[in-house]
């Protein structure tokens, strides 16, 4: 019999023999790079870390998470560094506003840290943790080969108690939380690893240890439901963010609706999934691709697209020059297609306003100062609004003047496509609109 070179007579007497199990391996190997962060924001009153979204099941928990010190809120949430220099992921609803940010490492360590880019959309920042020496952290793993039923585990700070583990297995993939009536996250990994107040930004691990996810919150309608956002959809945030410090999306120059029965039988579908290409410019990423008006999509990168919300979702987390592959029904016969994310093209800035924003607008002239009752020639004038578009459900109507966009002022139509071209690489674009005499700030999250 050959003898194992780790064995010997005393191995059983070490007590920590056979109980060096591989979660205890992975906790131990990814605990030094997970940080706890408290941050502090100079505030009158508690704010919804999801800016205004009502009856959603995030926001129990975080009222117990923000006690009032005087005009000041102190927040709790954890984050995983992800680079020796002391980049760390964290959600942006944990560093939303913050005044300063503190991080504490499993060591003891303290240390100040600095946000470098947040991204409402995804729900994702990044901080630095301004160190001199180089930081224990973790590499960014791949979510796309998970497997319902493999154990994980979450670190986080969990009320305060600092660098807790739980253990627990996925219990779903592709999960869709609707946060609010406007506001749907898609492509959620659903675990039954413990997730409480504290432990969002934190890492969510497999048994190898590798950095699969980043916790995000927990469904309080039940217990021992949580949620992560998938790795892979992380990284291409997370690369804009330290890159840029803002995420600049971009563009594939199609628009799609959602299939009905008829269209699912038209094109023998079995079951409901993807989105019908209702109207594709020649000369975008999807034009160039071969992509046609008519065709469905039924996934990106193998992700399976359920609607046009799914798809909306997807195309959210690529960011210019990202490549992507779709797979695609085109004269009743599947096909693929691979392209390159790019920015908008100026000459399309009024169908993409129309398409992001739901308006159209023009220039002012004598015509629309009669028809609108004008007190102004500065800006452009909405000319039409789409009730179901982002700027109808916030109250934009016709005859309305937009007078900056993102802070820059309009003084025409060409001055405001320029600027949406530019407002169309972030996830919220912020308006200055005069109706009648007086003018007033809007921000949309289209």
């Amino acid at each position: 019999m050959v003898v194992p070179s780790w064995y010997t007579t005393d191995s059983f007497a070490d007590p920590q023999f056979n109980r060096k199990t591989p979660v205890v391996v992975a906790a131990e190997k990814a605990r030094p790079a997970v940080v706890n962060i408290y941050t502090e924001e100079v505030l009158r009153e508690f704010r919804n870390p999801f800016r205004g979204m009502r009856d959603n099941p995030f926001e129990s928990f975080f009222k117990d998470l923000l006690p009032k010190f005087g005009n000041k809120r102190q927040s709790l949430g954890s984050g995983v560094i992800i680079d020796p220099r002391g980049y760390a992921i964290t959600n942006e609803h944990v560093v939303d506003k913050a005044a300063g940010i503190k991080v504490i490492l499993s060591d003891g360590r303290t240390f100040k840290a600095r946000l470098i880019g947040a991204d409402i959309k995804s729900d994702l920042a990044i901080v630095k943790i301004d160190s001199d020496n180089p930081l224990p952290y973790i590499k960014m793993g791949r979510s796309d080969d998970l497997m319902i039923g493999e154990t994980v585990l979450a670190i986080g700070n969990p009320f305060g108690l600092r660098h807790t583990v739980t253990q627990g297995i996925i219990s779903a993939l592709n999960r869709t939380i609707k946060a609010s009536k406007n506001v749907v996250y898609n492509d959620f990994i659903q675990v039954d690893a413990s997730i409480n107040p504290g432990n969002s930004g934190g890492p969510l691990l497999n048994i190898n240890g590798s950095l699969i996810g980043i916790n995000a919150a927990i469904y309080q309608k039940a217990e021992g439901i949580g949620f992560a956002i998938p790795i892979d959809h992380a990284k291409r945030i997370v690369n804009e963010l330290i890159q840029f410090g803002k995420v600049r999306r971009g563009w594939l120059g199609v628009t799609v609706q959602d299939m009905t029965d008829s269209l699912y039988q038209y094109f023998n579908i079995d079951r409901p999934i993807g989105v019908l290409a209702s109207k594709v410019f020649r000369e975008s990423p999807a034009g160039r691709a071969g992509l046609r008006q008519g065709d469905v999509i039924l996934s990106i990168d193998n992700h399976e697209i359920k609607n046009k919300s799914d798809y909306e979702q997807t195309i959210s987390s690529y960011t210019i020059d990202n490549l992507l592959t779709l797979g695609i029904i085109q004269e009743q016969k599947k096909r693929t297609l691979r392209m390159k994310v790019s920015s908008i093209p100026k000459a399309y800035a009024p169908d993409f306003t129309l398409h992001w924003l739901g308006i159209r607008v023009q220039d002012i002239n004598q015509a629309l100062i009669r028809r609108f009752r004008l007190s102004t020639r500065k800006g452009v004038v909405v000319v039409y609004v789409d009730p179901k578009g982002a700027s109808g459900k916030i109250g934009i109507r016709s005859g309305d003047v937009i007078r900056q966009v993102n802070q820059v002022n309009i003084g025409n139509e060409r001055d405001f496509n320029d600027a949406i071209v530019e407002a169309g690489k972030r996830s919220s674009i912020l308006l200055l609109v005069q109706r009648g005499t007086g003018g007033y700030y809007v921000t949309l999250d289209p």
